[in-house]
């Protein structure tokens, strides 16, 4: 049990604001403007026009640990990326790891702690009563830790943190999300520079 979230940059476009830059001002053979800084001036132009997609040019790839089944079911939902998850009919969960909800009570902790060792424990009967892994795993809770490797392009991941970093979205995918746009920022900052979140990832 750890609700601690990580979140680590596997590849990035090399040079992706360049890249960026070449292909959007292909739409307007503007070539001649290209200088040592005129990618940022330009695609910060872009994104106020509303002419996204230069920034699918560039791509960024994650890996996410730590994250429970529930919350890697709301980033899948997400179609328009590359995904490769830990799987439950190929691993076996005999000792499962979990995540609690933020949301649980102090008081109401053990009593969640004792039922996921109760799930366990389902699990390893199904599993000494000849069910393969593919179909014991019926049993498993969306608390199951998980881990995935995600790829999108730029401007999906923009609409992706948009949508996961908004204080409608759950807890943990906010706090993954919040964590990759804070990367991307570094690597990429004028295809981000538009996007805030008000969620403090020391805080978490």
């Amino acid at each position: 049990m750890n609700n601690q979230i990580k979140v680590t940059l596997l590849a990035v476009t090399p040079d992706a604001q360049k890249l960026i830059e070449e292909a959007g001002r292909t739409c307007y053979l503007s070539f001649d403007k290209i200088g040592a800084n005129s990618a940022s001036d330009f695609i910060q132009r872009l994104i106020k026009m509303g002419h996204d997609s230069p920034l699918e040019h560039a791509c960024a790839t994650f890996r996410i640990e730590n994250c429970s089944r529930a919350m890697t079911h709301q980033l899948v939902r997400h179609r328009l990326m590359s995904v490769s998850q830990q799987s439950q009919r190929y691993v076996d969960e005999e000792n499962f790891h979990f995540v609690i909800p933020e949301t649980l009570p102090k008081e109401h902790i053990t009593e969640f702690q004792n039922d996921m060792e109760t799930i366990r424990q389902m699990y390893k009967k199904w599993r000494n009563k000849g069910l393969k892994r593919e179909d014991a795993r019926f049993v498993l809770p969306n608390a199951c830790t998980s881990e995935i490797v995600v790829t999108a392009n730029f401007r999906e991941w923009r609409h992706i943190i948009k949508i996961r970093t908004s204080q409608k979205a759950q807890w943990e995918i906010r706090i993954a999300c919040t964590e990759i746009l804070r990367i991307l920022k570094k690597l990429a900052p004028d295809c981000f520079c538009d996007i805030e979140t008000g969620l403090n990832i020391a805080a978490e």
